[in-house]
């Protein structure tokens, strides 16, 4: 009788636990639910793409920080300023964020500063024209300063802001180390998807306006959106 009793409370005890697991389960896929439609309600009622960009980044930002602070084990990251590794990884924008950021180069930059910005941009925009797969491209953004920064950092894209990494070697070993072409960077899973909703949301919005909706690569999406129309 003790014997089973034992087995009794024991087995309850696992059992409560794994129901109260599953119903967190499903409030954790909630948030991202929320977060989809807080994201498409604000950008609906963004005046335009490049605001649309803004308001997706702030709140992918918010929401990012608040998972960190909040959920337990999050890692530590190994990302600083001046650590560019990343910074040299093919890069495509969804809508709205070329003309965010080209709106923050035109209020910024020096005219010398964007004519030297220009020429970076068309080079990289052959090369990755060029290039049969431009996802293996290694090539250093032309947006990244002579001090090793981002010129646009409060600016920059969504697949940059969700780029993370708990081993700066690791980083470095993917990007320029040739022959290793099968590792990757672990990524924090949470916060990527933070992102990932919010490019969706841009793609999203830019189809409910009736514009195109398709991610392009950075330097041309640039050029593109610093180019005057007409």
């Amino acid at each position: 009788m003790l014997r089973q009793q034992a087995i009794d409370e024991v087995s309850a005890d696992i059992a409560e636990v794994g129901t109260l697991m599953r119903a967190l389960s499903g409030r954790y896929e909630g948030i991202f639910s929320n977060l989809h439609m807080a994201l498409a309600a604000t950008l609906a009622r963004s005046g335009s793409m490049a605001d649309a960009a803004r308001d997706a980044a702030a709140i992918a930002d918010a929401a990012a920080a608040a998972l960190h602070a909040s959920l337990p084990q999050q890692p530590v990251y190994a990302c600083g300023s001046g650590c560019n590794a990343c910074c040299h990884l093919y890069v495509k924008l969804p809508p709205g964020v070329a003309a965010a950021i080209a709106q923050d180069i035109e209020t910024r930059f020096t005219s010398a500063e964007r004519d030297a910005l220009q020429g970076r941009l068309l080079a990289a925009a052959a090369a990755t024209n060029a290039a049969p797969n431009p996802a293996a491209l290694r090539l250093r953004c032309p947006l990244l300063g002579d001090d090793d920064r981002c010129s646009v950092y409060q600016a920059r894209p969504p697949s940059c802001r969700a780029f993370t990494s708990t081993s700066v070697a690791r980083c470095r070993q993917v990007v320029f180390d040739a022959g290793s072409p099968d590792i990757a960077v672990e990524q924090n899973p949470a916060h990527f998807r933070v992102y990932r909703e919010a490019t969706f949301a841009l793609e999203q919005a830019a189809r409910a306006r009736g514009l195109p909706d398709q991610q392009i690569g950075l330097a041309q999406a640039l050029l593109d959106a610093m180019t005057p129309a007409g």
